[in-house]
């Protein structure tokens, strides 16, 4: 995979893992949300592979859920680990 469509697919999975992200979890910078999308197109490029995801001529549908489940959690981890929140406290 080139750098150019790792980058391009990684900023498209990583809004699509803050939309599927639950609740206010996903309340981090944009650029961060970006991040996490690029780390999820590549640790899901992987983990297709390592679950035996052959690639084919198409459109290689299980490594991209794969990539958007994996951009979903790394986008909870980022918000959780930058403590951001939105509403009020109680």
């Amino acid at each position: 995979m080139e750098i150019i469509g790792v980058l391009v697919a990684g900023l498209i999975i990583g809004l699509l893992g803050k939309f599927v992200a639950p609740g206010d979890r996903d309340n981090i910078p944009l650029w961060l949300t970006l991040l996490c999308g690029i780390g999820g197109v590549l640790i899901g490029y992987y983990v297709a592979a390592a679950l035996g995801v052959e690639a084919t001529p198409g459109i290689d549908w299980i490594r991209w859920i794969i990539s958007i489940v994996l951009a979903a959690i790394l986008v909870v981890i980022a918000a959780t680990v930058t403590g951001r929140r939105s509403g009020r406290r109680v």
